[in-house]
């Protein structure tokens, strides 16, 4: 199994955020120096059987980017499908879209022969509508098209739409003390896949927030009011949510996980045939822990949900098979 350690970060002040692309082959970091770096990770050469320790992917330092005035605290890729955009949002209320255009064959030449890779990189949406720090963006899912959800202390969400050659938006109040998190459903109903009934494999546009008023809320798209509508609204934290992640399984189960300042992880999980607009059918599970939980996130499959603390570990979660959820693996600094 191959790792990869970035000695060097390249930054000069804190790192508040990493996230890597759909394959897995580019990294982007943002930091309180008011950059992000976008490094490209090339594979390791195959090691032997007998190797004991595991093989290190490498990685080079592409690109820097410097659109924003203040920290940056959170990157998002979109899916190939729309090309390789960034999103990016930051303490100066800002959310920004970069584009990397490709290269032409002569300039990809030249860059192969100063170690250089990847295209130039040009802004190509600014969002400046909230009044406070924008503390997470978010993609949704490809099936959905092209929209950014941003979460931002002024209490409001935004979710930017590029249709048409054009952006678009909508905003609106979510959490009146702050939104700090935000994740998109799945793009399919849950058991669409797996159903012939009515509904199946129809697309639903819907997301989840935390809040610092200790709430985490459900959203769905309102195409008559072209605006999102709070459908249902879980309570149990006793503190701010610091993270929310909706599991990406379109299976039959729905699995929301939140992470608050309160020490705990609430699972909250809507039975096959759930009504997900309906507060009282979500049944919650909670982890607790002795630190302050600061994100949570799901593994590709959905069954897998990963914990970041406070005490710098990050502890992985499954559900069992008669119920109920056990910790799999702890992973220390």
């Amino acid at each position: 199994m191959a790792t990869t350690t970035i000695s060097s970060s390249a930054h000069d002040s804190m790192v508040h955020t990493a996230e890597l692309d759909y394959y897995g082959r580019r990294l982007a970091t943002g930091s309180s120096d008011r950059s992000i770096r976008v490094f490209s990770i090339e594979p390791s050469a195959p090691t032997t059987v007998n190797t004991q320790e595991a093989s290190q992917d490498t990685h080079r330092l592409t690109a820097t980017l410097t659109a924003h005035e203040s920290a940056v605290w959170s990157v998002a890729w979109s899916s190939p499908k729309f090309g390789t955009i960034l999103a990016s949002s930051g303490y100066d209320g800002r959310v920004i879209i970069h584009r990397e255009s490709q290269p032409s064959a002569s300039q990809q030449q030249q860059q192969q022969q100063q170690s250089g890779a990847g295209g130039r990189w040009e802004k190509i949406y600014e969002f400046t509508l909230h009044t406070a720090s924008v503390n997470l963006v978010a993609w949704s899912p490809a099936e959905l098209g092209c929209h950014l959800a941003a979460a931002s202390s002024d209490g409001n969400v935004s979710v930017l739409t590029f249709e048409n050659n054009s952006f678009s938006h909508v905003i609106f109040p979510a959490h009146g003390m702050g939104v700090n998190s935000v994740s998109w459903a799945p793009a399919t109903l849950p058991g669409a896949l797996t159903s012939a009934g009515t509904g199946a494999g129809e697309l639903q546009r819907r997301l989840v927030t935390g809040g610092s008023d200790s709430t985490v809320k459900i959203w769905s798209y309102n195409a008559t009011a072209q605006s999102y509508d709070n459908v249902a609204t879980l309570k149990g934290h006793g503190d701010w949510v610091r993270d929310v992640a909706w599991s990406p399984s379109p299976l039959s189960k729905t699995y929301v996980a939140s992470a608050s300042q309160d020490r705990s992880v609430r699972i909250w999980t809507l039975p096959a045939g759930g009504n997900v607009e309906d507060a009282n059918a979500w049944k919650c599970e909670t982890l607790e822990f002795e630190v302050v939980v600061w994100r949570v996130s799901w593994s590709m499959s959905g069954n897998v949900l990963a914990v970041a603390g406070g005490d710098n570990r990050v502890s992985l979660w499954k559900e069992k098979l008669k119920g109920g959820w056990q910790c799999i693996k702890t992973i220390d600094e």
